[in-house]
C-alpha cells in the first residue's frame, strides 16, 4: 500500500473533520454537563458518525441515489440544520433551556444532531470517504482508508473527553465568549454548505 496515499488520506480526513475545531464546539453544545454525561455523548456521537461513514464508504453514492438525493442537496440540507444550531448558540437558547431543567434526563441530547451529523460526519467527510475509498487499490487499500478514518475519529473522541478540563480553564465568561464566537463561525459555515450545494447544482458561477 502506498504510504504517500495513506498520509494524504489521513490529512484529508483530519482537515475535513477537524477534531481540534470540533472540541470547543462540543464544549459549547454541552454547557454545564458532568464529565460522565459528556463522555456518554462523546461515545454515542463518535459511534454514530463512524457507522454513517462506514455506510457511505461501502455503499457510497448508491445510498443517496437510491432515495433520490444528490450530494449538493445533502449539503444544502446540512447547512440549513447547522444554521439553526448556530442561532441557538448565538442567542443562548440552548443554555437557558438547560438552566431551567432540573433533571439531567430532560436535557436535549446533541450526540446525534448536531455533533455526529453534520459536525463529524458532514457532507465534506462523507464526500471525502467516498472519494478516498474509490481511489484505494483493492481490499487492502480500502481497509487502510477505513483504518485512517477510525484513527481520525479516535482523535475526535480523545479531544471530546478533555472538554471538561478545557471548560474549567476557560471559565464561565470564556465559555460565553467562545459560544457566541463559534455561533458566528457555525452560521458562516452553514451558509458555505448551502452555497456549495447550490454551486453543485450549477446555479452559481465562480469560486
Amino acid at each position: 500500500m502506498d504510504s504517500a496515499f495513506l498520509i494524504s488520506a489521513f490529512v484529508t480526513m483530519f482537515v475535513v473533520i477537524d477534531p481540534i475545531g470540533l472540541t470547543p464546539i462540543f464544549i459549547a453544545l454541552t454547557p454545564g454537563m458532568t464529565a460522565q454525561h459528556r463522555r456518554a455523548i462523546a461515545v454515542r456521537a463518535t459511534v454514530i458518525a463512524a457507522g454513517l461513514l462506514f455506510l457511505f464508504a461501502f455503499l457510497g453514492e448508491q445510498v443517496l441515489g437510491f432515495i433520490g438525493i444528490s450530494m449538493p442537496a445533502f449539503r444544502i440540507a446540512g447547512g440549513i440544520l447547522l444554521f439553526l444550531t448556530a442561532l441557538d448558540m448565538l442567542f443562548e437558547r440552548r443554555t437557558k433551556r438547560r438552566e431551567d431543567q432540573a433533571e439531567m434526563d430532560d436535557v436535549p441530547d446533541p450526540s446525534v444532531f448536531p455533533i455526529a451529523i453534520p459536525l463529524i460526519a458532514g457532507p465534506g467527510a462523507i464526500a471525502s470517504i467516498i472519494l478516498l475509498v474509490g481511489q484505494a487499490d483493492g481490499t487492502v487499500g480500502m481497509m487502510s482508508v477505513l483504518g485512517v478514518m477510525v484513527g481520525v475519529l479516535a482523535i475526535v473522541f480523545v479531544l471530546f473527553l478533555s472538554a471538561t478540563f478545557i471548560e474549567r480553564a476557560l471559565g464561565k465568561t470564556g465559555i460565553v465568549v467562545v459560544t457566541r464566537l463559534l455561533g458566528m463561525l457555525l452560521a458562516a459555515l452553514s451558509v458555505q454548505f448551502v452555497l456549495d450545494g447550490i454551486r453543485g447544482f450549477g446555479l452559481m458561477m465562480g469560486a
